[in-house]
């Protein structure tokens, strides 16, 4: 079956977001007195929304909370996380060209993230290249987040496409494991935010950049 579809992943896959993710974790621990982290360690904290990232902020803080005190701090983040979500984040080199080669070529596109929908739409939109996707689904939007391949069916759905006939670009496990569950073949970036090297992770190609997207995609074997 043909190519009809391309679903991205989007932080650490078409934009850069870590800045400003790391600028909102300071500001929140800041608030209550707390240490706050380097970019790098906030970095490892990224991928599966923004509820864990806050989690896991917490915790290397050394700030144990229930999950009352959790829902509180996850909210507070949001308020401040959505008052910039772009101030400092920016494309990946070559992500805006290839978008439009794609789009080119008649391939509907879409976004599959767990970031909450409000500022992946905002980002996207900031960035100028909202324009691309027919889809954008966020982590907050869906009763079920990647790895759940729900997810990415959703998206999908959105998108009028078969699986077979779709690929999904990420750069972390999560992003593999919805496409495998999905029946949705993979490719992953190797600049993401991953503790685990790309390589390693099982995808049916790794990049080294956007550059590399569409001979990537061309590439793949057919999917029947």
């Amino acid at each position: 079956m043909s190519l009809s579809a391309v679903v991205f992943d989007l932080d650490g896959t078409l934009v850069d977001t870590l800045p400003d993710l790391h600028a909102a974790v300071r500001a929140l621990l800041g608030e209550s007195g707390l240490d706050t982290p380097a970019a790098a360690e906030v970095r490892t904290m990224i991928g599966d929304g923004a509820r864990r990232l806050v989690e896991r902020a917490l915790a290397w803080a050394k700030a144990p909370v229930d999950e009352a005190g959790l829902d509180t701090a996850y909210r507070r983040f949001l308020e401040i996380y959505g008052a910039a979500p772009c101030e400092a984040s920016g494309l990946y080199a070559h992500v805006e060209t290839t978008l439009g080669a794609l789009a080119a070529q008649g391939l509907q596109l879409g976004v599959c993230t767990n970031k909450p929908q409000a500022p992946s739409e905002a980002i996207l939109e900031t960035l100028g290249v909202s324009r691309f996707f027919a889809a954008v689904v966020g982590g907050d939007a869906v009763p079920r987040r990647k790895p759940d391949p729900a997810h990415l069916l959703d998206v999908l759905d959105r998108l009028g496409a078969k699986p077979a006939a779709a690929v999904m670009v990420g750069d972390s496990h999560n992003d593999v494991a919805a496409a495998r569950a999905a029946g949705v073949r993979c490719i992953l970036v190797d600049y993401g935010y991953t503790a685990v090297p790309a390589r390693d992770l099982g995808a049916d190609r790794v990049i080294g950049g956007f550059a590399e997207l569409e001979a990537a995609l061309a590439g793949l074997p057919s999917s029947t």
